[in-house]
């Protein structure tokens, strides 16, 4: 991927970098629904920052920078972990590491067991990977969703990488039932942590690393843009 990157004219410049343009690109999809949120707010939308609030110190957050469909890469394998969102922030603390994950109807896709159902030597070391740089215990049970765990290790990863102080995974979802949620309850459950909507919630890394995760409810009216 190149390192050369241009400013953003408006939600179309989102459109070129899927992985399927024609396929991803739909009204009430996340993809388009997340493109028109954000380059309405030009920054964090409104709710997004009324959860991040609630930590003293995230309640300064000020986006930096802020990449559609950022990619990184993972050990284990040739495929990267392709963030709907991923943005550089700053606070009164220094900066801060931001994973978004955009959904509305759509599945988090498989879960560890069905993921690992075709081992291979890749998958395992990824596996492993993802296992120690979130500092969860081995193994990883079957249910959880696989695209959770490398969208948590991507904000991790990303943090150390420019040296940022916070690291936090947001799934911005426009479902109107909360699709999905249990299963970012469940994730939220390997760091002994509640879920609830709306609701930051925050764990250390070994290292002193915080990593923060919510569950945020979008704006509905975006869904029709």
């Amino acid at each position: 991927m190149s390192r050369i990157f241009v400013p953003s004219k408006g939600p179309d410049d989102w459109r070129p970098l899927l992985a399927d343009p024609e396929k991803h690109w739909e009204t009430k999809h996340s993809a388009r629904t997340l493109a028109h949120c954000w380059e309405d707010a030009a920054g964090f939308p409104p709710e997004v920052l009324k959860v991040l609030s609630r930590n003293p110190i995230l309640a300064t957050a000020e986006p930096l920078l802020i990449f559609p469909e950022w990619k990184v890469p993972l050990p284990g394998g040739s495929r990267s972990s392709q963030n709907d969102i991923w943005l550089l922030a700053k606070t009164a603390a220094g900066l801060v590491s931001i994973a978004v994950e955009g959904k509305v109807e759509e599945p988090f896709g498989p879960n560890v067991g069905e993921w690992k159902h075709e081992a291979s030597t890749g998958k395992d070391k990824r596996l492993a990977w993802l296992t120690d740089v979130l500092s969860l215990s081995a193994p990883i049970p079957d249910p959880i969703r696989y695209q959770l765990l490398h969208r948590a290790a991507s904000a991790v990863m990303e943090a150390e990488r420019f040296g940022a102080q916070h690291a936090a995974m947001l799934v911005h979802s426009f479902s109107k039932n909360n699709s999905g949620f249990g299963d970012f309850a469940a994730f939220a459950g390997l760091f002994s942590l509640s879920a609830v909507p709306d609701q930051l919630l925050s764990t250390s890394m070994p290292n002193g690393l915080p990593l923060h995760l919510a569950w945020i409810r979008g704006d509905m009216r975006f869904l029709n843009a």
